[in-house]
């Protein structure tokens, strides 16, 4: 019998949990939070990943991360829109990751997400992010951990090592899954030093997948239709994880499932729907005042699909109220300002 070819629309497997299909959103730091995790959701991603949280911050009760990082909205339960969501955690004490672990577990996580390939010095400065590719025993201590102290599914995110041409992150996927039980690697291949630069491995990526006893799943790159899918094909991966490629372009999940053609941009009202939604979500998260603030880093993404040009880009960032940018928005593409 001829085995069928993979599609990202098949469902799979993690530990215990049956993934709905294919199409993964990242831990976009700092962004990932609850209402962008079910936006890529109701666009079809078979699983939201947080934002990175600190261990430490979880353990030691602050107030913030306990409240708004940690947050799962009703609406993105596994019960809602997709499949479950993941919480993204850092750190490299095991025993503070056991606590942080089975705090996330209690706040409604249906799988923890271990970061070792954050690039960014103040992460790594403190043994954790990609430091931890150097010290795989210690990553090995934590990924049991975590485990351990929340009884889920536990993933980890890997770059391909430290250093441009090192590949320790490969030999600790290993380690990860023959030693600490973990469910699945995500497998960025570019180093930590070159963070989002220059091509992936793709050959190494693919080499993993055929070595590993656990899913892999791809990410790095993953920008258009046809260059995700062709690396999902060439790599074997299981799935294929959607970081910057993904941002106010929640289409390019219907675009890999194929309930939009690959080829259909948007439309100004479908843009202008969207960026609303948001406006409306991060008020309920955060109240109209910070809102207000917060969402200055979202505008750019939804303003080039817009095509409104540099001047309403500007214009919205020196908004300090949503009802301001709601105004300037509705005059840019000539339609009702939303309730």
């Amino acid at each position: 019998m001829t085995t069928p070819p993979r599609s990202l629309t098949d469902p799979w497997t993690l530990g215990p949990l049956t993934i709905p299909n294919r199409v993964v959103l990242a831990p976009l730091a700092g962004i990932g939070n609850w209402f962008v995790r079910l936006q890529a959701k109701r666009h079809g991603a078979g699983l939201a990943v947080s934002e990175m949280v600190s261990s430490h911050a979880i353990h030691y009760g602050n107030e913030k991360t306990l409240t708004e990082l940690l947050r799962i909205h009703p609406d993105e339960a596994t019960a809602g829109p997709g499949g479950p969501t993941s919480m993204q955690l850092f750190g490299s004490d095991p025993e503070i990751m056991r606590s942080a672990a089975a705090t996330a577990a209690q706040a409604g996580a249906d799988i923890i997400d271990l970061n070792m390939g954050c690039p960014v010095p103040k992460v790594c400065k403190t043994g954790a992010g990609a430091a931890l590719i150097k010290d795989p025993d210690t990553a090995v201590a934590v990924a049991r951990a975590a485990g351990e102290g929340s009884g889920l599914p536990v993933t980890v995110k890997l770059r391909s090592g430290q250093r441009k041409g090192e590949t320790d992150g490969y030999v600790l996927a290993h380690r990860l899954v023959d030693e600490a039980g973990v469910a699945a690697i995500t497998f960025h291949p570019r180093s930590a030093q070159v963070q989002h630069k220059g091509e992936p491995d793709l050959e190494l990526a693919r080499q993993l997948v055929a070595s590993l006893g656990a899913p892999v799943i791809l990410t790095g790159a993953m920008n258009t239709p046809r260059g995700i899918a062709d690396a999902f094909a060439f790599t074997g991966a299981t799935a294929v994880m959607l970081a910057r490629g993904g941002l106010g372009n929640p289409w390019l999940f219907e675009q890999l499932l194929g309930t939009r053609d690959p080829a259909a941009e948007p439309a100004p009202e479908e843009v202008l729907a969207e960026l609303h939604w948001i406006i409306d979500r991060c008020v309920e998260h955060l109240g109209p005042e910070r809102a207000g603030r917060y969402l200055r880093k979202c505008y750019p993404w939804y303003v080039e699909r817009l095509g409104a040009g540099r001047e309403l880009g500007c214009a919205l960032q020196g908004t300090d109220t949503v009802e301001q940018a709601r105004a300037l928005l509705a005059e840019a593409v000539r339609l009702p300002v939303a309730a």
